[in-house]
């Protein structure tokens, strides 16, 4: 059987990084040992049985230390790695943990490339025993290599489950089946005998998108909010002086905040600064109620805080109008 042949680009991460010991998953990120994507695949020999795979320098950096820059960085360089490699079927992006399901959705919404984008990380370090790393990276490498996964938007792996990235959020701090899809379930199972495919995305993805931001150096700040009992409006206050121009509502379940939030909330959107309702649920949609509908909020139906700031920061790139910002939302 011909093996695929994959792109893996690498931002380090806890798949990237090396500990003391076999029981060094906790400390290893002290050390600073993060291998670069070529030493990763020298790292774990074994994924070369199951796909061709060429690596492609980027950075070794813990995910905390990735952002906007980055992600529009990353859109460019699949770019670029598609026009140096055509014969590619698909790329791989190493990432840590913390953050990887906002690189992922981004890239989902942006990357335009037509072969598969899956996005793969760790919770154990490749020196841990009984790491996961070895298995995931092998299995990324199959999944972007299988035709079926085209068209899917940028795709997480983990712990044998394919996610989508709209969905899939990380739920755990150090269980290996951290990362959950809450409302919907998985894509798919990586499974020892080939890839099992249940569900496909029906939201708008990748080449589907009018966000086009290969030529953006940075993108719209938006801030989060959070709600919780006796929240005031200083956070709301405090980012639009920092320059947001954007915010999100991290609302009690099913989107409300308090009175003295939702009284400064109102006098920022009167202002001109959008505000996309979310909940820090973790789940469900929020309730676009007839006082969240008059008060001009933007309706971020089911997607997590940290998912509606992605998505109000490429909205920000096209629109600021209320109706075209929930137009970007029901359809994204």
């Amino acid at each position: 059987m011909t093996r695929p042949k994959i792109a893996l680009i690498g931002t380090g991460g806890t798949i990237s990084s090396m500990g003391r010991g076999p029981f060094d998953i906790a400390d290893y990120a002290t050390l600073g040992k993060v291998m670069g994507a070529e030493q990763l695949l020298a790292f774990w020999p074994q994924v070369a049985e199951v796909a061709e795979v060429i690596p492609v320098p980027y950075k070794a950096v813990p995910s905390t230390a990735l952002g906007p820059v980055e992600w529009l960085e990353l859109v460019r360089l699949c770019d670029e790695t598609v026009a140096k490699h055509p014969d590619i079927d698909g790329i791989v992006i190493t990432h840590g943990t913390a953050t990887l399901e906002e690189t992922a959705y981004f890239l989902s919404l942006t990357v335009k490339v037509e072969v598969p984008v899956v996005v793969v990380g760790a919770q154990r370090p490749s020196t841990g025993l009984s790491s996961d790393a070895g298995m995931n990276l092998a299995n990324a490498c199959r999944v972007a290599g299988d035709p079926r996964a085209r068209g899917l938007g940028a795709l997480v792996l983990l712990n044998d489950e394919i996610h989508a990235a709209r969905e899939v959020t990380k739920t755990s701090t150090s269980r290996l089946q951290t990362f959950r899809t809450p409302d919907f379930g998985v894509l798919a199972h990586a499974d020892a005998d080939g890839i099992a495919w249940y569900r496909r995305p029906l939201r708008k993805l990748g080449r589907e998108t009018e966000f086009d931001v290969r030529k953006l150096d940075n993108l719209p700040r938006v801030d989060i909010v959070y709600c919780y009992a006796g929240a005031d409006g200083a956070a709301v206050q405090a980012f639009v002086a920092a320059g947001a121009q954007g915010l999100v509502s991290a609302g009690f379940a099913p989107s409300f905040v308090t009175p003295a939030l939702g009284e400064v909330m109102i006098a920022a959107i009167k202002a001109g600064t959008p505000i996309a309702a979310s909940t820090r649920a973790g789940s469900g949609r929020m309730f676009y109620t007839t006082r969240m509908r008059e008060a001009g909020f933007v309706n971020a139906d089911n997607l997590n805080p940290q998912k509606a700031r992605i998505l109000l920061m490429l909205g920000l790139t096209v629109t600021k109008e209320l109706a075209e910002l929930n137009r970007i939302f029901s359809e994204y």
